[in-house]
């Protein structure tokens, strides 16, 4: 008996999955929302909470400061106090007049997302952008809140906090919030087109995706003399399989998603190979990935991740169709299609013409426009579903088993159990061994579900 909610079901048509992507954007005008007056008139100043502020927050809240109509930065959260201020100057410099952010706006520690989020008015928007494993945690938190969101990826670790996120965006239909994934190769034009032209059979049926992402190696900081065991996994999120769900999918989402969009398909399974030959640090990251994927109608598409040095890089999707193919994603601002498969010059038969936006702008300004005008904005599903792509291909590469799409989405298993009770106190949720090194997946004998 399948157990596995309809929803979060692979769609098994590329008809069915086109119509799913286009209406994720749009969401649902389900009869009876609540009125909960969530949206701001175009003349309004909306009010931005930041819920994790490094590198990409900062980026994030600058984004959403330069959309159309006024916003103002009102309060900011972050686990780390100089990363919170080391942000809140930075953003100040560039946007004096929009951030009003106070001492008493200012929230450190596990618990800030709440604090920061208790000062908002119901139909603010929070920007959420700390390690993914907690994204579940402060996307439920934000709409039981009555606020819109922006959820940077990646969406959650494992599939119990995947179920949490598309509960909390089902309930943000209900309530009439918007959410917006920061999947932002979504809203490249020149991908955009690129698409549509292989949709439109510019390269016939699509036989095999290959997502890349292959570079240098991730990099680690040792702990700091006076520095918990937390804070300093926390610092470095993407060295940590319980916060960042692994280097496929911390740093292959984007062309994991971008390859399911080209197919018009969810995979229904997938198997896979990694570990470690030639990493020396002391973290969990095996330096390399290799996960095939199996669409329903047979035909396959892999992910391969590397951070190695000396190697082969490369950093993009490449697409086979049966009468040419396409070089795209991630990685590729400039998508190329050709025909045949010699990517030459000579065989070019589409490449983007004209100024593309910033996609990581488009994806705020959709957003503020959503709210502003009262237009149903919803990508939850479609974001949840890239992300249990790579989170199903992580399962495959550390148990060397074939995982199921249902087998893998109806899994109880918790990277970090009782994460939402977690302290600044408390020891972290994996410990180093005698010698510093922290456990490390054993395919054939880890066990993922």
């Amino acid at each position: 008996m399948n157990t596995v909610p309809s929803q979060v079901r692979p769609v098994t048509t590329r008809r069915d999955f086109l119509r799913t992507s286009a209406t994720a954007v749009a969401g649902t005008a389900l009869a009876g929302a609540a009125p909960f007056g969530v949206h701001a008139a175009g003349s309004d100043t909306i009010k931005i909470a930041l819920i994790g502020c490094g590198g990409r927050g900062t980026g994030a809240a600058a984004q959403a400061l330069s959309t159309a109509g006024p916003t103002k930065l009102w309060a900011m959260a972050d686990f780390f106090d100089y990363r919170l201020k080391g942000s809140l100057d930075q953003l100040k410099q560039r946007y004096a007049n929009q951030v009003d952010v106070p001492p008493d706006r200012q929230f450190i520690g596990l618990d800030a997302f709440k604090k920061a989020m208790a000062t908002l008015d119901k139909g603010s928007v929070v920007l959420l952008t700390t390690p993914p494993a907690f994204r579940p945690i402060h996307v439920e938190h934000a709409v039981n809140s009555g606020l819109h969101v922006f959820m940077e990826k990646s969406f959650a670790v494992d599939a119990p906090g995947i179920r949490r996120v598309l509960k909390a965006g089902e309930e943000a239909k209900r309530k009439n919030l918007k959410i917006a994934g920061g999947l932002m190769s979504r809203h490249s034009q020149p991908l955009e087109e690129a698409i549509e032209f292989i949709h439109g059979g510019g390269i016939g049926e699509v036989v095999t995706v290959w997502a890349y992402r292959m570079h240098g190696p991730v990099g680690f900081a040792p702990k700091t003399a006076g520095q918990t065991e937390l804070a300093h996994q926390i610092a470095n999120y993407s060295n940590y399989t319980w916060l960042n769900g692994s280097f496929l999918e911390d740093w292959l989402i984007h062309n994991i998603d971008v390859s399911c969009w080209v197919k018009g398909t969810w995979p229904v399974s997938v198997q896979g190979m990694g570990g470690r030959q030639v990493r020396t640090e002391p973290d969990q990251l095996f330096d390399h990935y290799f996960a095939e994927y199996t669409f329903p109608d047979g035909t396959r598409f892999a992910a391969q991740g590397r951070h190695l040095t000396n190697c082969y890089d490369f950093f993009g999707t490449i697409v086979q169709g049966a009468t040419g193919c396409a070089v795209l994603g991630e990685g590729q601002p400039k998508p190329r299609i050709f025909k045949g498969h010699n990517q030459t010059s000579a065989n070019m038969i589409w490449s983007f013409k004209g100024q593309a936006k910033d996609q990581y702008q488009v994806e705020h300004d959709l957003l503020f426009d959503a709210i502003r005008n009262d237009k149903p904005y919803n990508e939850t599903e479609r974001c949840c579903k890239s992300c249990f792509t790579a989170i199903m291909g992580r399962m495959a590469c550390e148990s060397g088993r074939t995982i199921t799409w249902d087998e893998a989405m109806a899994s109880n298993f918790e990277l970090a159990p009782g994460l939402e009770n977690l302290t600044e106190t408390s020891p972290a949720p994996v410990m180093p061994d005698a010698n510093g090194r922290y456990p490390i997946a054993m395919p054939g004998t880890t066990k993922v579900v």
